[in-house]
């Protein structure tokens, strides 16, 4: 270390980073670059943005009195570079990992992560509680809220500099724009934004203008009216500058010398500011530039080979599962739509988006308008397909409910990521959506078991003339084949899969597979419920007829979930009948190996039978 980063070994706090000379900035980050990037291909981890964040995260340390003055990063995927010059170097080989560091800001880790994020497009927001509580508080500190263009396009960012522009605090907006949110940015905001390369043409006509015009005094101020309305057309600040902000750039966010520059003018200004600075996604690393979504989160690789290509025939995962049955559905039906909320890779839409580039949409980080945007074409006689992950319809709730739900419309939401995610942690963790999907009127649950009947059940969401959830989980499954046919269910349906005696585990979605391991040693009933609504009360209640106890199995939330269903459902038959709920307990769950999480929390084979058993010792008594 000492030898390979002299001077980043010597930065342990932002104090450390202070007392250098400026002229050190620029190998400082140099070397911060390098570690970042043999760190990351140790780990895994963001890549690319974090490569474009170093000159920008060095500047704003060195300029800030950090911690006192605070740095909220929007979404958060960004801050290796924070962490590295705040303490955290030495962990970053536990970067994601069980008892490691968060591959996110968290308030619990570091006093300099000041808000924690995940999800996007709450950075102003936070910043501005921050900067009004400063002052009512009568503390003199800086808030900063650091925010992405790909974040830019949710509404809520502007609902906060709706607001901030016209508070009486010090707040400063950075626009970090790299022209590059996970997939690539959408929409008519990216499209103004990205006419930067006119930035520097402006700047040098401006320049150009007060020599030739000073001269001639009424020629210089008709010329300084013509500007404030015409350079909106080549550069953004007209937008900002009417939410009551003072627009500054934009300005090369990889030369940290402009960088300080600017920002040590910026604290003496008084008011909301905003800073557009200009960067790279994987800048620094040809791979990761030529290939910014693909190194965007990669696993562990070597960088002087960059990431491998995939051999063998590996399992398929639930996403290609979903990404192979849009495209067939989309071949046999004209009225299908994708929509995707700026998750294109992540939700596996591309191939989706080559064959039916009109059909397809991407409406940005707006999960909100994504939803209500599915109901507009759905009232229209389209069938949208919104393919999101679980946690971010948390953020479109009032939206499912009210606009979907309640018109009773065929929309179908393709939920990835249900349940446990590993490295992303308790920020991405889909473990709510049963609960709070299923006490929606007119709202169907679905939870496959398996990579086919994940298949199977798309095509019977798909056939409702009402909204369907179908949840599915991060990564591979059992290793079903998975068949090219449209095939359905029946909607709210379930299945014995093993017939056993007095215990029956009642398995909602991929936990099956432990439950008919557990039920191969305990000789009990496995029933495979597929829906969590509607709820198949018919077998249910035959299951709790012919059985002493019952068990429910989830990978959700027990609280609400699928199990508190059967225990309803029982109740409502008058039935009185020992029920055992398996599922996520009621805390966040941290990132690891989601093998690990899942065995921690009880939720393997193994885990599975030592509850059984401890609940109902007298059915299994120790030997």
């Amino acid at each position: 270390m000492k030898n390979m980063y002299p001077l980043l070994q010597t930065i342990d706090t932002p104090d450390d980073l202070r007392r250098l000379n400026r002229s050190q900035l620029e190998p400082l980050a140099h070397e911060l670059r390098a570690f970042l990037l043999e760190s990351v291909a140790k780990t895994g981890g963001h890549l690319s943005s974090n490569l474009g964040t170093v000159e920008l995260t060095v500047a704003l340390h060195y300029v800030l009195n950090t911690p006192y003055d605070r740095i909220v990063w929007d979404v958060g995927h960004q801050t290796y570079p924070h962490k590295i010059l705040t303490g955290r170097r030495e962990r970053m080989h536990s970067l994601r990992q069980l008892g490691g560091l968060s591959g996110f800001p968290r308030r619990d880790e570091s006093e300099f992560d000041t808000f924690g994020t995940a999800h996007s497009s709450t950075s102003i927001s936070a910043a501005l509680g921050m900067a009004l509580a400063s002052r009512l508080k009568g503390e003199d500190r800086h808030a900063i809220a650091v925010i992405g263009d790909g974040a830019m396009t949710a509404g809520m960012a502007f609902e906060a500099l709706n607001n901030a522009g016209v508070a009486d605090c010090n707040l400063l907006v950075i626009l970090n724009d790299n022209d590059m949110s996970i997939s690539p940015p959408v929409g008519a905001l990216n499209r103004h934004l990205a006419k930067l390369l006119s930035g520097q043409f402006y700047a040098a006509a401006k320049n150009a203008s007060k020599t030739v015009l000073k001269g001639a005094p009424p020629l210089w101020e008709l010329a300084k009216r013509f500007e404030e309305s015409a350079k909106g057309m080549v550069k953004p600040i007209t937008l900002f500058e009417k939410f009551g902000f003072n627009y500054v750039g934009p300005i090369d966010g990889h030369d940290v010398d402009t960088l300080v520059s600017v920002l040590e003018n910026i604290k003496q200004l008084k008011g909301p500011q905003f800073l557009h600075v200009v960067t790279k996604k994987g800048q620094g690393y040809k791979m990761a530039e030529a290939d910014p979504v693909a190194y965007h989160g990669p696993g562990k690789f070597d960088p002087a080979v960059g990431l491998a290509k995939a051999s063998g025939q590996a399992k398929i995962t639930f996403t290609e599962v979903f990404g192979n049955w849009l495209c067939d559905m989309a071949a046999t039906d004209s009225r299908l739509v994708g929509i995707t909320p700026a998750m294109r890779e992540g939700s596996g839409m591309v191939e989706f988006e080559k064959l039916f580039p009109k059909r397809f949409f991407d409406v940005g980080i707006a999960e909100q308008h994504a939803v209500t945007f599915a109901a507009g074409l759905a009232c229209e006689g389209l069938k949208p397909v919104v393919a999101i992950y679980s946690t971010f319809l948390q953020r479109a709730y009032d939206q499912l409910v009210h606009d979907v739900a309640l018109q009773n419309l065929p929309v179908v939401f393709a939920l990835d990521r249900a349940g446990l995610v590993g490295a992303d942690g308790a920020t991405h963790a889909g473990a709510y959506d049963i609960p709070f999907m299923r006490c929606i009127p007119n709202m169907s649950v679905a939870c496959p078991s398996d990579e086919n009947e994940c298949r199977q059940l798309l095509s019977t969401a798909y056939a409702q003339e009402g909204p369907v959830a179908v949840r599915y989980p991060r990564g591979v499954g059992a290793g079903v084949a998975v068949s090219r046919a449209l095939d359905t269910l029946p909607l709210g349906k379930g299945e014995i899969r093993r017939t056993g005696k007095k215990v029956a585990l009642l398995a909602f979605g991929t936990l099956l597979h432990p439950a008919l391991q557990v039920a191969e040693v305990l000789d009990a009933t496995v029933v495979n419920m597929r829906w969590a609504k509607p709820l198949d009360t018919e077998l249910l209640l035959q299951i709790a007829a012919e059985h002493e106890a019952l068990v429910t199995l989830e990978d959700g939330c027990i609280m609400g979930g699928a199990g508190s269903a059967v225990l309803e459902a029982l109740a409502q038959a008058g039935l009185a009948k020992p029920v055992l709920q398996l599922g996520l307990p009621d805390r966040f769950i941290e990132h690891g190996d989601p093998v690990k999480l899942m065995a921690m929390l009880g939720l393997d084979a193994q885990g599975i039978e030592a509850s059984v058993r401890a609940r109902f010792c007298a059915i299994y008594p120790a030997n």
